[in-house]
This record gives structure tokens, C-alpha cells and sequence, in this order.
């Protein structure tokens, strides 16, 4: 499955190395990454690959954690759903 993930808040040290971790602990795949610092913000946009039997709402409750400990909103969203959202 795919999903989108985007990261966005004050940056601070450590919030890739973070996000990026917990995806490793999870075993998800990051495909594809873009982040950049606007003014004072960090922002992430990722491509994820996930296995079919991970459950969508436990990616959802640890990244919540995450997000928590370092201050930032973090969402996901499968793809499928995203790019819908997105089409013309």
C-alpha cells in the first residue's frame, strides 16, 4: 500500500532522523522525500510503501507519538485516497 505522509512545524533538530526511524521500526519504505525550511518551518512530504497487513491505524497512533514528542503535525493518508482528493 501506499501512503502519503507530510511533517510540518518549528524546525528543531532531529525531525527526520526521528520520523525516519520510527518508519524503519515499523518496516515501512520510504520511496520518495522532499522537505525544505520556509522562514522558521520544516516541511516533509513522503511517499511510503507499506506491507498490506500492517494496519493503517497503528502507522496512525505511532506517528502520533512522534509527533507529539517533537512538536509538529504529522498526517497520513493512503495514496489512493490523496490522489482522488487530487484529480481534476
Amino acid at each position: 500500500m501506499r501512503v502519503i505522509l507530510t511533517v510540518i512545524g518549528k524546525d528543531k533538530v532531529g525531525i527526520i532522523a526521528k520520523v525516519s526511524q520510527k518508519l524503519a521500526d515499523l518496516d515501512i519504505n520510504i520511496v520518495d522525500v522532499t522537505q525544505t525550511i520556509l522562514e522558521d518551518y520544516f516541511t516533509m512530504m513522503m511517499v511510503l510503501e507499506t506491507k498490506e497487513t500492517i494496519e493503517f491505524s497503528l502507522i496512525r497512533r505511532e506517528l502520533d507519538e512522534v509527533a507529539k514528542a517533537l512538536g509538529v503535525d504529522i498526517r497520513i493518508q493512503n495514496a489512493e485516497i490523496f490522489d482522488a482528493m487530487h484529480k481534476l
